[in-house]
């Protein structure tokens, strides 16, 4: 391999934020690794995204006890992918009663949560440090939907004060993505389904669906956001500039598949197609190596018909690292 692995190599420590967005609302952010949120209530608190290990988890929880002692009832999944769920069992000892997540999320980790959780602790060893306090999968104790999109399959959670509202809103950076918005002060909570000035991950994607996913999320007119990476946007001017920055990765990204199957090329030089029409746009944005030959790769799967993503095991990561990078 001529790169390193993934993130194998960034073992530096990032610069964490815990920043007030809103009456009740905070993002917790660190210069372009996964981003977690909080909603504090007068009754209850709900954290949305976990942290990678119970480990990294208290360090979260930490912050929130600096503002609040009100008790963290709930925890939102907002998708499968390990970095986001395996700290939750640090919040089930804080007391949460409720691990919620959309039905799409809750198949995706009985389908290959194991395979998942085993690929990115390999893929990211500074997010894993402590992984021996990982107890196992997270499992959800709430599931929200029968996984058609849309609003009428959530739920309402009231904190005390405030209330969050949670659905699946479409496929996009999984097929189970789902969201916390606080209309009253007109926050989102999007996960992966927005990212800024950061790579977007796009290798268990759905690359044609996710820009109507991301237009449903800019009709909410948010005046704040927590994207999955990157900082957090104030202002719906900026919250838009975060849903056009992930949209044009997508959109790029897959027209580059599309034309790569259509003149016959290889993933090899799909991925050299792809590094043209990429590298000068987003290429200096942090974890960009990383993302990028997972991307083309599933790219270029949903361009020749394969609807449902492929499951990436650790082994699978390496063969295809080693392949796209030689």
């Amino acid at each position: 391999m001529s790169k390193s692995f993934a993130s194998q190599s960034d073992l530096s420590d990032k610069q964490i934020s815990f920043t007030r967005l809103s009456e009740h609302c905070w993002a917790y952010t660190a210069e372009g690794d996964p981003n977690s949120g909080v909603i504090i209530g007068e009754k209850y608190i709900l954290v949305s995204d976990t942290t990678a290990t119970p480990l990294m988890a208290q360090d979260l929880i930490a912050r929130i006890r600096q503002v609040s002692d009100k008790p963290i009832k709930y925890v939102l999944l907002t998708h499968y992918h390990a970095v986001r769920v395996l700290g939750a069992s640090a919040y089930l000892a804080e007391g949460a009663t409720e691990i919620i997540a959309s039905k799409g999320t809750h198949d995706l980790i009985v389908e290959r949560g194991a395979q998942d959780m085993q690929s990115e602790m390999d893929r990211f060893p500074r997010l894993f440090r402590g992984a021996d306090s990982v107890p196992g999968l997270t499992w959800p104790s709430l599931v929200v939907g029968d996984g058609t999109p849309g609003r009428q399959g959530g739920i309402s959670v009231d904190l005390g004060g405030v209330t969050v509202d949670i659905w699946h809103p479409g496929a996009g950076h999984t097929r189970g993505d789902t969201i916390a918005w606080v209309a009253a002060e007109k926050v989102l909570f999007s996960g992966d389904l927005v990212e800024f000035e950061a790579g977007v991950y796009t290798g268990d994607a759905h690359l044609e669906e996710w820009p109507t996913t991301l237009e449903a999320l800019r009709a909410l007119g948010a005046e704040a956001i927590v994207p999955g990476r990157g900082e957090a946007m104030r202002g719906n001017a900026n919250v838009n500039k975060a849903l056009d920055y992930t949209k044009r990765w997508v959109e790029t990204l897959f027209a580059c598949g599309k034309q790569a199957v259509a003149d016959q090329l290889d993933l090899k030089a799909a991925m050299a197609l792809t590094r043209q029409h990429m590298d000068p746009v987003f290429g200096k944005v942090f974890i960009y190596e990383h993302c990028l030959p997972f991307d083309v790769s599933r790219a270029y799967d949903e361009a020749n018909g394969i609807k449902h993503p492929r499951i990436w095991t650790a082994e699978r990561d390496k063969e295809m690292w080693a392949a796209l990078q030689a």
